[in-house]
């Protein structure tokens, strides 16, 4: 838990110099010297009682040192060592704050925030290299996850459920390379995407619809688009006596759902053996009896055994891709069929992409941050040997009256050709009609 502290305009600039990188580090050695003499005993204090210990031995060394310190700089340093000793240091606001959606570290002083898709400098930083290490080297202990020269890349999924990726020497040139993306407790629902101006009403409906009906979704976007939180927001649409399997490299969704099967990747060990694809969980998931398959995203052979799961009465399905337009997608996903030994004809692939797939939802982060949907497609089939669409939503920013730029969706006009669809409109056509009296 953090101890996260509201500074001031001068305590902030303080606690950026040189000269408190350089007095914490003096009083961190003094502190580590105190804590070999009590040996263990120091192991089974709470933070309190570390914060209790952290603030004596501090200003005890600031005043044998006769360091000019006030009272509110002391403090600022006994906060800052706490976190170092019973925390995660410099790191552990940032992973508090709710509005921070990505913490990117290239080197010790070189740390990057996204907070509402709009990535900035951050002015907090690490004494050094070996700070920043010991700090990354803590979070990942817990893990059972090694870090070092023969293994000098790890991605991990954090107890949170965020994710943790590092590089180091020698692959990162420039000291270790650190991405966190961190996830929101409580999924974002459908009307909270609503209320954020991800879609508007019309949107919502077509996916509410799309979902209960079964229809098989592609959730289709770039880097932190906002691709994970809309199929996750998707998934309340779900019926609650369904049995829902997510198939995932890393397990980032957290479907709110009373009936979930997680299932996560394994890298193999250091002999490479051992490892657990994403293609072998979704191949093992259809033996669980889903009534839908997730797949956190498709980015390998897999999309073949998704395909087929698609196509073979898994009715309902929904994934994730990285693609920048709906047709990029199908390109994609065809690129990603030929990857895994595809041997049937381009026709034949195509048709199975197009028997599989009812909608591809194209989400994107617009320059100002804000994640919008940008389009829904419908695949409809094929026609002269190619994957046919059509475009029932595009999204359009315009200048309001105001000055500001709004946004607003166009509807085509066009209404969806998905027999699912057709299905549910009659079923709800027909339980809307009263039943004749005898």
């Amino acid at each position: 838990m953090s101890d996260h502290i509201d500074m001031t305009g001068e305590e902030a600039a303080f606690v950026n110099t040189q000269r408190f990188q350089d007095i914490k580090t003096a009083a961190y050695d003094n502190l580590l010297t105190r804590i070999e003499e009590l040996g263990a005993e120091f192991g089974r204090w709470s933070r309190s009682a570390i914060q209790q210990f952290v603030n004596l031995d501090v200003d005890g060394f600031v005043r044998l040192r006769r360091i000019p310190l006030n009272e509110n700089e002391v403090r600022l340093i006994a906060d800052a060592l706490t976190k170092e000793l019973a925390g995660l240091g410099p790191l552990e606001d940032l992973l508090a704050d709710a509005e921070v959606e990505d913490i990117l570290i290239n080197g010790y002083n070189d740390v990057f925030v996204s907070r509402h898709g709009v990535l900035e400098r951050e002015t907090l930083r690490f004494t050094d290299n070996s700070h920043l290490l010991r700090i990354v080297r803590r979070i990942l202990a817990p893990l059972g996850r090694r870090l070092d020269e023969s293994n000098p890349m790890v991605d991990a999924r954090l107890p949170d459920g965020g994710r943790l990726n590092v590089v180091i020497e020698p692959l990162a040139v420039d000291g270790p390379m650190v991405s966190i993306r961190k996830f929101r407790k409580d999924p974002l629902k459908p009307s909270d995407l609503q209320q954020l101006g991800t879609l508007n009403e019309d949107l919502f409906a077509l996916l509410e619809n799309a979902v209960k009906a079964r229809c098989n979704i592609l959730v289709s976007g770039g880097t932190s688009s906002g691709k994970t939180s809309l199929l996750n927001a998707l998934a309340f649409f779900l019926p609650e006596n369904e049995r829902v399997v997510t198939v995932e490299d890393t397990a980032e969704l957290s479907l709110n759902h009373p009936h979930v099967v997680r299932l996560e990747s394994r890298i193999g060990n250091f002999e490479g053996t051992g490892a657990v694809t994403i293609r072998d969980l979704i191949r093992n998931s259809l033996r669980m009896r889903p009534d839908r398959i997730i797949v956190g995203e498709v980015r390998g052979a897999e999309v073949m055994e998704m395909l087929q799961a698609m196509n073979t009465g898994h009715d309902g399905s929904m994934a994730t891709i990285h693609a920048n337009t709906p047709r990029e997608c199908l390109h994609r996903i065809e690129m990603l069929a030929g990857f895994a030994g595809f041997q049937g004809s381009e026709n034949s692939l195509r048709r199975q992409i197009a028997g599989a797939i009812d909608f591809i939802v194209q989400i994107a982060r617009l320059s100002n941050g804000r994640r919008r949907i940008v389009s829904i497609t419908e695949v409809t089939g094929v026609g002269d040997n190619i994957i046919t669409t059509q475009e029932l939503f595009r999204h359009e920013s315009f200048v309001g009256p105001d000055g500001e730029e709004k946004d607003r969706w166009v509807s085509l006009g066009i209404q969806p050709h998905s027999p699912k669809l057709q299905r549910r409109r009659q079923l709800s056509a027909a339980a809307a009609v009263p039943p004749r009296k005898p």
